[in-house]
């Protein structure tokens, strides 16, 4: 850089500090006069620069996407709660007692046991007292979300299943008059919806399990369990929706169902029940997020396999017998009406 090229930037400097020293930055944007008629000057105000910004757009399309499944989960999830399931889950869970409702004459074929006799002797002629079933119960959905739900190798994924299944019973809670809530658990207790009635509860609840992400991938089924026993004080029907895929949860399991009517719904994809023959294959843990190379061509590794898929089947069938709680098994490749109006049939 030659010697006026020097002289000529020291004194554009020299002007830069004396305009920084001088312009009060509420004046906004302008050109100030310099010695150096060449040289333009902005000023940048950031109280009008922050007001001309454009508010942030926001992205519709995963919402609307959200919004349209929950209205498809809800035509079909109503349909089969109004047309199929109302007289069976009516008979399947019934209330806490019987409520006396009126006093009417007694009649051919009344329990004589319920004749109100201050009645009967006032009018002197026989009088029965009417009651009816006291309908109204609290239903909980406890559902499992840690990451063994996101697997499926047929047309649909567990979670899938998982989410019309609460979605059936939620409306069939609803047509019944009850109070229906939510329980997320991973390996803690990812959200609590209370127990509310009404067809905008309901739908909120089907959108939390269709758009819900959980903080964690890991299972602990007896801190869910433990939640559920000390967060509800009234008896209440829980459905457990999990794939049980857990251990030590047991003893919670018992606890549970001697203050609540537990019922268990296990969902479970046929090809966790055994290994395919298909080479080296890189497995991922779907909730600690390990790989791990396994050579499935290896017989005693197949064999090794189902033998823990079979003991783990056992343990559950003992620890639900055990505990007194009713369960079903759901594999996503089959219809779960069948299974639900089984289990209903089995309870009635």
């Amino acid at each position: 850089m030659s010697a006026p090229q020097i002289t000529q930037m020291t004194q554009i400097y020299k002007e830069l500090t004396t305009i920084k020293q001088r312009v009060n930055p509420k004046h906004g944007t302008r050109k100030l006069k310099t010695q150096n008629p060449k040289l333009k000057i902005r000023t940048r105000n950031p109280e009008q620069e922050t007001s001309n910004q454009q508010p942030a757009t926001i992205d519709m399309t995963d919402t609307t996407d959200i919004l349209k499944r929950v209205r498809q989960i809800e035509i079909k999830t109503r349909g089969l709660s109004s047309n199929i399931f109302a007289g069976e889950y009516h008979s399947a869970f019934k209330g806490r007692g019987m409520m006396f409702s009126e006093v009417r004459e007694y009649q051919y074929g009344d329990d004589i046991r319920n004749i109100d006799w201050n009645v009967t002797a006032r009018f002197n002629h026989p009088y029965v007292k009417v009651f009816e079933e006291e309908r109204e119960l609290t239903v909980m959905l406890v559902i499992d979300v840690s990451g063994s739900r996101e697997f499926g190798t047929t047309w649909r994924f567990k979670k899938n299943v998982i989410t019309e299944m609460a979605a059936v019973l939620a409306f069939s809670a609803i047509q019944n008059n009850d109070k229906i809530g939510v329980i997320f658990f991973s390996d803690r207790i990812e959200k609590f919806i209370p127990p509310k009635k009404g067809r905008k509860h309901i739908l909120y609840i089907i959108r939390e399990l269709i758009s819900f992400n959980p903080e964690h991938r890991e299972t602990n089924m007896a801190e869910a369990l433990r939640y559920l026993t000390n967060a509800i004080k009234k008896r209440c029907t829980a459905f457990v929706i999990s794939d049980f895929i857990d251990e030590g949860f047991e003893d919670a399991l018992k606890i549970a169902n001697q203050k609540h009517d537990v019922v268990a719904l296990r969902v479970y994809d046929p090809r966790e029940t055994e290994m395919p023959d298909i080479g080296f294959v890189k497995l991922k843990d779907a909730e600690t997020g390990e790989y791990l190379w396994v050579n499935t061509s290896n017989k005693e590794t197949r064999e090794s396999y189902k033998r823990w898929w079979l003991q783990t089947e056992e343990k559950l069938r003992n620890a639900f017998s055990r505990s007194g709680v009713d369960n079903v098994a759901v594999p996503t490749n089959e219809d779960y009406v069948k299974a639900l109006i089984s289990l209903f049939k089995k309870r009635a």
